[in-house]
């Protein structure tokens, strides 16, 4: 029992990732670092809710509705919403009001709650309504481009859109890379060598900061993909 994900890749040049989750007999979650946006949508209890979720700089606690479940949208890396600052989103998230289990309000009109065969249609009206949106110079960036910019504009840039520092983009994605590798049985010295740790020490400390867990804990089973690889604490 706990949490149950589903996951799936997008096509979509917006969505990164489509998920679903059941909870069952948990109440509470470790949330892993994460650097991307999202929408999640959950029921319990006959209550319909929605929110938007922000990026993780870290790991950390969270309570868990106890018998609910969740469809959620993982944007692609560098997409933002027209009306919320993402930077302040980071480590948090907002819920959205007025939600029914058909429709939720977001920037001030009224969508169709999606299920997850119908995400990307909903972020595709989104984003020809403008409300989900994508600077074009952070999209050259994550493309892995040299923008014709300075350095100072790019790193400005890519904060407002994404909420992290470029260094904190590719430090967090290093340590869930290294989490899969050793949950899906590489040894450590393997892990280090591919993703260019220092030592194992220093893979250890990122996976304590990142994933909050251990190598020994990893090996114990495959961590759970979501929105912030959201593990049963």
């Amino acid at each position: 029992m706990g949490l149950r994900f589903e996951t799936r890749r997008s096509d979509s040049p917006w969505v990164d990732t489509v998920w679903t989750c059941t909870s069952e007999q948990v109440t509470a979650m470790t949330s892993v670092a994460g650097v991307r946006l999202g929408l999640v949508f959950w029921e319990q209890d006959g209550r319909a809710r929605a929110g938007i979720t922000g990026p993780g700089s870290r790991t950390g606690k969270a309570p868990v509705p106890e018998g609910a479940t969740f469809t959620g949208i993982e944007f692609a890396l560098g997409a933002s919403l027209r009306a919320v600052p993402t930077a302040a989103l980071v480590d948090g998230g907002v819920e959205l009001p007025d939600t029914t289990r058909r429709t939720f309000r977001l920037d001030g009109a009224r969508w169709e709650t999606p299920g997850p065969d119908h995400a990307e249609a909903l972020v595709g009206r989104l984003v020809r309504a403008g409300i989900v949106v994508r600077d074009p110079l952070v999209a050259e960036v994550v493309r892995g481009h040299r923008p014709a910019a300075s350095e100072r504009t790019v790193e400005r840039r890519f904060r407002t859109a994404t909420g992290l520092t470029r260094g904190a983009v590719r430090q967090i994605e290093r340590a869930r890379t290294a989490a899969e590798l050793l949950a899906a049985g590489a040894p450590a010295a393997d892990v280090v060598a591919k993703l260019d740790y220092y030592d194992e020490p220093h893979l250890a400390r990122a996976l304590r900061c990142y994933v909050g867990r251990t190598v020994g804990q990893l090996r114990e089973g495959p961590a759970a993909r979501s929105p912030s690889m959201w593990i049963s604490a």
